[in-house]
């Protein structure tokens, strides 16, 4: 009967822990996807830039080099502008991510849907540029948000185990 006790006792204590680990991840992996797309964005502007290709060629480049929710995003708009102009292609890929970015961050990436094909490759450079300065802006607060937070969630997911173990006991 102990041995059932202190078994349930550490399942408490290590799924408290697990749970402030993966808490304390989604700041780790908002500021790695946030960097991704900033590092996307270069690709994307040299390629409009320099290559003259369509957008969903780009598109398809980009979602080949990448992976993860990324690579999805660019996946999602090249397949939609079949059905959709590319800013509405662009704008349902955002919406329908599962990145770690928060709206605020989604925002700013749907900032681009309403130029995408719609002006000149300078227009379109342009916004991209002021895009890259907006996540740079995200990715700063991003690892703010990361420093305050990551230690303290896993730190309290540690506590919490604990104190439940301390109060069954």
């Amino acid at each position: 009967m102990i041995f059932i006790k202190w078994t349930i006792l550490l399942a408490v204590f290590l799924i408290s822990t697990y749970i402030g680990i993966a808490i304390s991840n989604k700041y780790k992996n908002r500021v790695k996807d946030l960097k991704s797309i900033r590092n996307v964005f270069n690709i994307l502007e040299t390629k409009i830039k320099f290559t003259y290709e369509p957008l969903p060629e780009i598109f398809q480049d980009i979602s080949n080099e990448f992976t993860g929710a990324i690579s999805d995003i660019f996946k999602t708009a090249k397949e939609k502008m079949n059905e959709f102009s590319a800013g509405e292609a662009w704008d349902l890929a955002i919406k329908n991510s599962s990145t770690f970015m928060n709206d605020e961050d989604l925002n700013v990436l749907n900032g681009l849907g309403k130029l995408l094909g719609k002006t000149d490759i300078e227009g379109q450079l342009s916004e991209i540029e002021l895009i890259k300065e907006f996540i740079d802006m995200q990715i700063k607060k991003a690892e703010d948000e990361k420093r305050k937070n990551e230690k303290l969630y896993k730190n309290l997911g540690v506590m919490i185990g604990m104190i439940l173990v301390i109060i069954f006991i």
